[in-house]
């Protein structure tokens, strides 16, 4: 009888453990996927930042290098070149 009793002892033991452990891995579950949202947010955040920088250092670039309006007209230029090329790519 009391080995009866121990194993059913363990046995909710056992099966205290495990309903602990699922609710843990619920939690970590949801942990991570708020962690891999965050990753996203920031990942879209830095492309962004990222492509910022590069607008101005290819304005400071124009600027630096000729004058105003020099630069307005290589601006103009490559918006120019930017067109021909999507109408390009539209046919």
């Amino acid at each position: 009888m009391q080995t009866l009793d121990t194993f059913s002892q363990n046995l909710h033991l056992l099966l205290e453990r495990y309903e602990a452990l699922q609710q843990e891995n619920m939690q970590l579950r949801a942990d991570l996927d708020r962690q891999r949202e965050e990753l996203i947010r920031t990942h879209s955040e830095l492309v962004e930042l990222q492509q910022k920088n590069r607008r101005i250092a290819v304005a400071n670039a124009l600027t630096d290098a000729e004058t105003n309006s020099e630069a307005l007209k290589r601006i103009n230029a490559l918006i120019a070149q930017v067109d021909r090329a999507i109408a390009a790519l539209k046919r």
